[in-house]
C-alpha cells in the first residue's frame, strides 16, 4: 500500500482547485465556502492565506504575477501588490462561481452554478484579459473540471450531475479558439461518485477526482480507465 506525507495540514469546508504555479514554484488551492485562497511553497515552507470578500470558485496564477479569481459575482484580478479590480462583474442572485481553467491561448474559462444546484442554473464562459466575456454553455448545473489535450486540439469538461467527462474539439473560428462538437468521453458508473476536478497530463491522460467517491482516476486518451 502506498504511503503519503502530509505537506500542509489544513481543514476546509469545501477545499478545491489545487493548481501548481510554475513561475512562483508554489501550490495554490481554495476553500470555496470560507472564501479563502491558500498558497504553499514546498522549498521554503512558506504559506499564505488570502481571505476574499466573496465565495471563491477558483484561483489561477497570472502571467504578470498575482491571481485571477472566479468569485461569486464575477471574475476579479488581484495584483501582486494586493490591489484588486473586477475583470467582469455580473452578480446573479442565488448563483456562485465554481471551477475555472486557463486555456492554451491565455484566456480564462470560468464556470458557475446555483447554490441549490438547479439544472440549467449554471454557465461556462470565456474571458479575455481585456474583460471580454463570451458565453460557451448557458444551461449547466454544476460547472466543474476543465482541461486541454497537450496539443491543444481537444477540451475536456465536466457538468457533475451528468456523471460524464465530455470532450470538445477546440478550434479557431474568426480568430478565436472555442470548443465545438460536445460529446461524451467517459461516463462514471452509478455508485462511484460524481466527476469533479479534472486535469490532463503530458501524455494526454485525463485525471478526475470523484466527489463522494473517495477516488482519483486516470483515463487514457481513448477513454480507458488506466
Amino acid at each position: 500500500m502506498s504511503t503519503y506525507d502530509i505537506a500542509v495540514r489544513e481543514y476546509a469546508t469545501l477545499g478545491e482547485g489545487p493548481t501548481w504555479d510554475t513561475d512562483a514554484q508554489r501550490l495554490i488551492w481554495i476553500d470555496i465556502l470560507r472564501s479563502r485562497v491558500y498558497t504553499y511553497d514546498p522549498a521554503s515552507g512558506r504559506r499564505t492565506i488570502l481571505v476574499t470578500e466573496q465565495h471563491v470558485g477558483a484561483a489561477k496564477p497570472r502571467a504578470g504575477g498575482g491571481l485571477v479569481l472566479n468569485l461569486r459575482d464575477g471574475v476579479g484580478l488581484r495584483d501582486a501588490d494586493g490591489g484588486f479590480r473586477w475583470l467582469h462583474h455580473e452578480p446573479v442572485p442565488g448563483r456562485r462561481a465554481n471551477d475555472a481553467a486557463v486555456a492554451p491561448d491565455g484566456s480564462l474559462f470560468a464556470g458557475t452554478m446555483r447554490y441549490d444546484e438547479a439544472p440549467g442554473g449554471g454557465t461556462l464562459a470565456r474571458f479575455t484579459a481585456d474583460g471580454l466575456a463570451q458565453a460557451v454553455l448557458d444551461d449547466v448545473a454544476v460547472s466543474n473540471g476543465i482541461g486541454w489535450s497537450p496539443d491543444g486540439q481537444l477540451m475536456y469538461y465536466i457538468d457533475s450531475p451528468t456523471r460524464r467527462i465530455d470532450v470538445f474539439d477546440y478550434v479557431e473560428t474568426d480568430g478565436v479558439r472555442l470548443p465545438v462538437d460536445r460529446r461524451p468521453f467517459v461516463t462514471i458508473e452509478e455508485g462511484a461518485g460524481f466527476p469533479d476536478g479534472l486535469t490532463v497530463d503530458a501524455e494526454g491522460c485525463v485525471w478526475v477526482a470523484l466527489w463522494e467517491g473517495g477516488a482519483v482516476r486516470r483515463y487514457t486518451p481513448s477513454g480507458e480507465l488506466d
